[in-house]
């Protein structure tokens, strides 16, 4: 569906996102203070350190922002389609993904300037991107010219390890920034975030009003809209839903925010389970030729070979 139908199906209440926090620590116990003051804009806030602004304009018909998520020194991981001016298989198809402005240490959309810009030397779509619908492997890799520089404001979320299964469990809740579209059909000025809980929802999207929709497969999960009906909304797609897993006491990132059109016209959000990509993307940052893995076999074929003929 086009930008612009979007924007005419969402006329009413969009929620927007709450204030971020001084830390991610309190969430749980701050979400009433923030809700009543989240319509006044509350204090300047500190950074979700590890979200990154992917910035192809300011405005949404010529491709807008979104976010990313900080996973190494020089990746940012977001989703495919904030690479394109125009989203959809129809137009993605044939062309080649833009390069972005990219954004690190900032909450206030204003702070996206020369000063907190990192330069990107090369973007990567996953191999299968819209193979058959908008919504198929919707991940990108985006490579640095140069390291971050860590810092309280900028650090890396770790990826998910063995055991950090979290976003399969029906009611725990992640947690999610951006500066993604509010009431009045404008994007948010500070940075926001919201606590989200998983869904079960594989399967065909049950849309109550949007035509385009994704068909959720294993390698995609959804989360429903907050305790007070708030969800994400137009340019929040990239974003990382983090969790803490309470028994190693870590923070991962399980999913980058795919389907970001649910606002308060649908109500789940659907996201690319990272678990299921990551072969892709430790291949693409050890910086893997495709014809590597067949010769990686070749060398181990002819050890084993010769340690057997001498053994």
């Amino acid at each position: 569906m086009k930008w612009l139908s979007v924007a005419v199906l969402l006329t009413g209440s969009i929620a927007c996102l709450p204030n971020v926090s001084q830390g991610l620590d309190r969430v749980s116990e701050n979400v009433s203070a923030l809700r009543r003051r989240r319509m006044i804009g509350g204090s300047p806030t500190a950074p979700v350190p590890w979200h990154a602004m992917v910035y192809l304009s300011e405005n949404i018909l010529d491709g807008g922002f979104a976010g990313g998520a900080l996973i190494a020194e020089r990746w940012i991981l977001t989703a495919g389609r904030n690479l394109f001016v125009k989203k959809s298989r129809n137009d993605t198809r044939g062309n080649e993904p833009l390069i972005p402005k990219v954004y690190l240490g900032i909450s206030k959309r204003s702070d996206a300037q020369a000063s907190t810009e990192v330069a990107v030397e090369k973007v990567f779509l996953h191999p299968g991107f819209q193979n058959t619908s908008d919504w198929d492997n919707d991940l990108a890799l985006i490579k640095l010219k140069e390291p971050a520089n860590f810092s309280e404001s900028i650090m890396p979320i770790p990826l998910p390890e063995i055991g950090d299964n979290q976003e399969e469990q029906k009611g725990e809740r992640g947690i999610i920034a951006g500066w993604g579209w509010g009431r009045l059909f404008t994007s948010a000025p500070m940075l926001k975030f919201l606590a989200l809980p998983i869904v079960p929802c594989q399967g065909e999207y049950q849309a109550k009003v949007l035509a385009s929709t994704p068909n959720v497969t294993d390698t995609q999960f959804c989360t429903g809209p907050s305790n007070y009906q708030e969800n994400v909304c137009l340019g929040d797609a990239g974003g990382a839903l983090a969790f803490l897993n309470t028994n190693t006491n870590a923070v991962y990132a399980a999913g980058v925010l795919s389907f970001d059109k649910a606002c308060s016209v649908e109500d789940h959000a659907v996201y690319i389970k990272i678990s299921a990509y990551l072969p892709w993307i430790h291949s693409v940052m050890r910086g893997d030729l495709h014809e590597f893995a067949a010769r990686r076999t070749s060398f181990i074929n002819r050890m084993l070979t010769r340690h057997f003929a001498l053994s």
